[in-house]
């Protein structure tokens, strides 16, 4: 059985159907019982509500189970300490596989999660487990595509000529389920998950102008303002951690490309990944059908 973790969040959603389909058992944490029907609705053989990092959750979520798929609680304040812990719970429960998904470059240390995710990333590689570790690029998102598909401007909150390595999710867990399926050609492996190009503002705006057929201009935004467009028009002294991290997230990308290559990916996928002309080709027929454009997890 497979414990997958943060399996009602935006990767779940992905990965939790295509492993279903290639015959795994699962095993969910969730904390509510609207998402635990969710998944229980999809045939999620086993669906545990409650806090995972509580100590006896945890326990109880990896009793029994031969491998892990691990997402980092991004932004909270104890992502590295909870990260470690739960290296350490599946070393006690004799795991056989631990799946963490990571980030790409997590040495950058300029960045807080990426520092996290580091340090999670060493506490995995000395436990002794067999681990595979997948490190995404920056996710396309649909929601951020928003703007240029409704009012043909595509708005980013670093400097609109620096260059950014993206991937799509579905890709991502693509990946993920032969990872999770076929453990033993995965394991010690660490993986740079990236889809072709190094993309600036102007890239992307290019590639929604090809699909939709209208101009797209690009904008600089600040980092307060992105940050709203992911957590609504709130008072950002409300939510501190999420906005000091989102502000240093558009400093480092001021500053620095962040770019990987495509090499890594397309040998696992076995086929060509999408690219951001191919994302923005699929969520513009959604946005055209009147659907909701979910942010990323």
């Amino acid at each position: 059985m497979l414990l997958v973790t943060a399996a009602n969040g935006n990767q779940g959603k992905l990965l939790v159907p295509k492993l279903l389909a290639a015959g795994a058992a699962l095993r969910c944490v969730v904390r509510s019982e609207e998402s635990a029907a969710s998944l229980r609705a999809l045939g999620v053989q086993e669906v545990l509500i409650g806090e995972l990092f509580e100590p006896s959750m945890m326990a109880r979520a990896l009793d029994g189970i031969q491998g892990v798929y691990y997402l980092n609680p991004t932004g909270h304040r104890q992502e590295r300490e909870l990260g470690i812990a739960m290296v350490d719970a599946a070393v006690a429960a004799g795991v056989g596989h631990f799946v963490f998904s990571s980030v790409l470059h997590a040495i950058s240390t300029g960045l807080f999660q990426h520092q996290f995710k580091r340090d999670v990333e060493e506490r995995l590689v000395a436990s002794g487990l067999n681990y595979t570790i997948l490190q995404p690029a920056n996710y396309m998102t649909a929601f951020e595509l928003l703007p240029a598909f409704r009012d043909g401007v595509h708005k980013q909150a670093w400097s609109l000529d620096r260059r950014m390595s993206m991937v799509d999710l579905d890709d991502v867990t693509d990946v993920s389920v032969d990872v999770l399926i076929n453990g033993g050609d995965h394991f010690g492996a660490t993986y740079e998950l990236c889809s072709a190009g190094w993309l600036t503002a102007q890239d992307v705006a290019d590639a929604v102008a090809k699909v939709t057929g209208k101009p797209v201009a690009v904008e600089e935004i600040t980092p307060d303002n992105w940050a709203k467009m992911w957590f609504g028009d709130v008072d950002l002294n409300s939510i501190p951690e999420e906005a000091r991290i989102v502000r240093q997230i558009c400093k480092f990308y001021s500053e620095h490309d962040h770019v990987g290559s495509v090499n890594v990916l397309r040998w696992l996928l076995k086929r060509e990944p999408s690219t951001i002309e191919d994302f923005a080709r699929k969520h513009y027929a959604a946005f055209l059908a009147g659907k909701k454009l979910e942010r990323a997890a």
